[in-house]
C-alpha cells in the first residue's frame, strides 16, 4: 500500500488553496519600494528612501530588526475562537521595539505553524497581520506557513514575526543622552496587549473558572472582549516627532512597555549616572488591571513587574519639549501623561517614596 504525504496529516491541496488566500492581504500593504515578486523564494525591497515618511534623506542608514511572538494570548483566541486581530498583535510586538530606536518601520514577514491545513483560519490570521502592517506603515513582504501535526495538536497554532526598519545615524535613539531633568511621557496602552498571558489564564479561567462569554460587569464587557483587545502600534507618534524635530536634541529614549513592566523596561535605556523615578496614580490605568488584581488576589508587585499597567510606551524627552510631544502624541490619537521623571542616580527606574 502506498503512502501519501496527505496521510501524515499535510493534505498539498488544501496548502495551495492556503496559499492563494494570501497575496491579496500583501498586496494591500505594499509601498512603492516593494519590488514584486510573488511565487518568488524571498521578499525584494529597494532602498529607495527619497520618499520616505519619516526623513526625505538618509546620508548614513542603519537597518533596525526585531522579533517575537504573541504567546499564550492565542490560547484565548483559540478558546474563543476569534482570531481576526492576533495578528494585529503579532506586528505591533516587533514593530514597537524598532521604533524605540526611532526607526521606520520598513517590512514585516510571518511565520504560521499549525497542526493541520486549514485555509479560512490561515487566511484570518493573515489579515490581522496585513491590518497591523497597515497601522504600522510598513510592507508585508512575505511569510511562511509550517504544517507539523506531529507538533501541534487540535486547533493549536503559533505565530512569529520579523520587522526591518531604517533609522538616519544621527537621529538614532539609544537612550545614553538622557539627563537628569528630563520627563518620562507615558503613552496609553490598550490594555494587557501581549504580555503576561499564562498568568491572565490561570487566574481568570482556572482560578475564577470563567469562560471567554462570562460577562465582566466591571468592565461592560466579555471575558474574550476584555484579553482580546490588540497591542496598540505608535509609528505615528514616532514619525510626528522625527518630521518634526531633529531627534537626538528632542527625544532622548524611548521604552516598549511588554513583560518586566514599567520598572524594567525603562531601566535597560538609562545611562550609568541616571534613574528614572515614575509617580504611582499619574496616569489613567484600564479598568482591567484592578479587576484582574482583585479577581486572582495578584499582588502589586507582581503587577508592576508582569504587566504594562496602562502605558504601551513611554518617551523620555528634553523639559523643554515635553509640552510640545505631548501635544503631537494626542494629533496622533493618543492619550499621554507626565508620569515620571529622570535624576542623578545609578541606572534604576524605580517609584517615587
Amino acid at each position: 500500500m502506498s503512502t501519501t504525504y496527505k496521510d501524515s496529516g499535510v493534505d498539498l491541496e488544501l496548502y495551495e488553496q492556503a496559499m492563494q488566500r494570501l497575496p491579496r492581504l500583501m498586496h494591500r500593504t505594499f509601498s512603492p519600494r516593494v519590488v514584486k515578486n510573488d511565487g518568488g523564494f524571498a521578499g525584494l525591497y529597494a532602498l529607495d528612501f527619497a520618499n520616505s515618511l519619516f526623513s526625505r534623506n538618509y546620508k548614513e542608514p542603519i537597518l533596525v530588526s526585531g522579533t517575537d511572538g504573541v504567546g499564550t494570548k492565542l490560547k484565548v483566541a483559540i478558546k474563543a475562537g476569534r482570531h481576526e486581530t492576533v495578528g494585529i498583535d503579532l506586528v505591533a510586538m516587533c514593530v514597537n521595539d524598532c521604533l524605540c530606536t526611532g526607526a521606520e518601520p520598513l517590512f514585516f514577514l510571518d511565520y504560521v505553524a499549525m497542526s493541520r491545513d486549514n485555509p479560512p483560519l490561515l487566511e484570518t490570521i493573515v489579515r490581522g497581520v496585513s491590518e497591523g502592517c497597515v497601522q504600522a506603515d510598513c510592507s508585508l513582504l512575505g511569510g511562511e506557513t509550517a504544517i507539523m501535526p506531529d507538533l501541534y495538536q487540535g486547533d493549536d497554532y503559533d505565530l512569529a514575526g520579523f520587522c526591518v526598519g531604517v533609522v538616519e545615524k544621527k537621529n538614532l535613539v539609544t537612550g545614553k543622552n538622557i539627563r537628569p531633568g528630563d520627563i518620562a511621557i507615558g503613552i496609553e496602552s490598550s490594555g494587557i496587549h501581549s504580555n503576561g498571558f499564562s498568568l491572565v489564564r490561570k487566574v481568570v479561567f482556572d482560578k475564577a473558572g470563567l469562560n471567554v462569554d462570562s460577562s465582566i460587569p466591571e468592565l461592560g464587557m466579555s471575558v474574550g472582549d476584555a484579553l482580546l483587545t490588540p497591542t496598540l502600534i505608535y509609528t505615528n507618534v514616532v514619525r510626528r516627532i522625527s518630521g518634526h524635530y531633529r531627534v537626538k536634541n528632542v527625544l532622548h529614549g524611548i521604552a516598549h512597555i511588554t513583560g518586566g513592566g514599567l520598572l524594567e523596561n525603562t531601566q535597560r535605556i538609562l545611562p550609568n549616572d541616571v534613574d528614572l523615578v515614575f509617580r504611582r496614580g499619574s496616569w489613567d490605568m484600564p479598568a482591567v488591571f484592578p479587576w484582574l488584581a482583585k479577581l486572582g488576589s495578584i499582588p502589586q508587585s507582581e503587577m508592576d513587574q508582569v504587566f504594562n499597567m496602562g502605558l504601551g510606551m513611554v518617551l523620555i524627552v528634553s523639559p523643554y519639549y515635553a509640552e510640545s510631544i505631548q501635544s503631537m502624541v494626542r494629533e496622533a490619537g493618543y492619550r499621554s501623561w507626565i508620569v515620571g521623571q529622570a535624576e542623578s542616580g545609578s541606572c534604576k527606574s524605580r517609584w517615587a517614596e
